[in-house]
């Protein structure tokens, strides 16, 4: 039996936040995967490794996290004063799929320093020393990200001092400005798709939770903390080594893509798994943190822990901190109630790793909240440039 020889595509393998994923320019991927369609997310999927019934991804790119499953598409900008087209592919571990419905707000930070050093920003606009303004569409959703890239000696500066928790190293900090990140899909097409800011879910095998349902970001259910047992200081091993508490979580978040309208049945919920994340809040209260730095709750305005692709997340996703921002400025939601009520444009909140602190700008137009812009600070680094290689009877 002949086999066909492997397949050499250029990549680059980046760290954005606190994920990591294969960068491909849409130009570089083999013609079959430059459309949208099985033979791309097959061509993703051996990239990262899936689906592994192992659940290591050791033949492949990934790294067996949801924070590490992750593949990204750049291509020239298809929106009038845009730089570039970014898509993301959220790659499932041990399933045959890639989950193409929502952002990941971590990689979107090296979104602007692929841009850049790819040529897809015109020269006259990188200074010699300073910051370069990389527009982006996040095509996934359909929205503008401003990734404020510094710039040294003409090129991305990737090293530097700012520290996030989550990472072990310090790097250059990056600004993000999600640009009115609301995301009208589902009911009614608000920001809070069912209109109330606190609703009561029915949760099949759990009971009625008071919950805040929003879609700033990517969408997200909210939920306290204690109402299903925690106290918002929870490390990964509480919650991804005690299956039936990820099996309630899990119904936490099919009720609620339900009753937001981003799915018809409940079986829809396994080929979407990226959204609706899940997080429980809670008050500040101390804590020490996976690295073992000791979180106090003077220095937070609340604790939050979300899930992602099943599992608890080990820091924190860009975009839920994008949806924690906008709901804790929103007087009433859940997030702002935990973090202690009143009006307050940004949040530092804790999560597994640490700290972040992320602000929102909100708005009360005709009857209903709006979000112009969310702003956080995140960094990124290229950890390998080259070309990935897989079997060429992948597609």
């Amino acid at each position: 039996m002949a086999f066909l020889p492997q397949l050499r595509i250029p990549a680059t393998y980046l760290r954005g936040g606190t994920s990591k994923g294969v960068f491909f320019r849409l130009q570089d991927l083999p013609e079959a995967a430059q459309v949208p369609g099985p033979a791309r997310d097959a061509l993703l999927m051996r990239v990262i490794g899936s689906p592994d019934p192992y659940g290591k991804q050791t033949d492949g790119m990934g790294g067996a996290t949801s924070s590490t499953s992750k593949c990204v598409i750049i291509a020239p900008a298809s929106v009038p004063d845009h730089d570039v087209d970014y898509l993301y592919g959220q790659v499932s571990i041990d399933s045959a799929f890639v989950d193409w419905s929502g952002n990941c707000g971590n990689l979107s930070t090296a979104v602007g320093p692929f841009a850049i050093a790819n040529g897809f920003v015109p020269a006259a606009r990188i200074p010699r020393d300073g910051t370069v303004a990389v527009r982006v569409w996040q095509a996934n959703i359909g929205k503008t990200i401003i990734v404020h890239v510094p710039v040294r000696d003409g090129q991305v500066q990737e090293t530097g001092d700012f520290e996030l928790d989550g990472v072990t190293f310090p790097a250059a900090e990056i600004v993000l400005e999600f640009i009115d990140p609301s995301d009208d899909e589902g009911k009614g097409g608000s920001m809070f798709p069912t209109g109330n800011l606190v609703d009561e879910l029915d949760v099949p095998g759990v009971g009625a939770l008071k919950v805040t349902m929003i879609t700033a970001g990517i969408p997200t259910v909210f939920v306290d903390a204690a109402a299903i047992g925690y106290d918002g200081t929870e490390l990964q091993p509480a919650i991804n080594e005690d299956k039936a508490a990820l099996a309630r979580l899990e119904a936490i978040r099919v009720a609620a893509a339900l009753r937001m309208g981003l799915i018809r049945a409940p079986e829809e919920a396994a080929t979407r798994q990226h959204t609706p994340k899940v997080a429980f809040v809670a008050p500040a209260r101390d804590y020490v943190a996976s690295s073992g730095k000791h979180i106090a709750a003077a220095d937070i305005d609340l604790n939050v822990r979300a899930l992602s692709m099943g599992k608890l997340h080990h820091a924190m996703m860009g975009t839920a901190s994008v949806a924690i921002a906008t709901a804790a400025a929103v007087p009433g939601t859940l997030v702002n109630l935990a973090a202690g009520g009143g009006q307050r444009e940004a949040v530092r909140f804790g999560h597994p790793s640490g700290t972040l602190r992320v602000g929102a700008a909100v708005a009360r137009v005709d009857g209903q909240w709006t979000v112009t812009k969310a702003v956080m600070s995140r960094s990124a680094r290229v950890l390998m440039e080259g070309a990935v290689r897989v079997p060429g009877d992948t597609f």
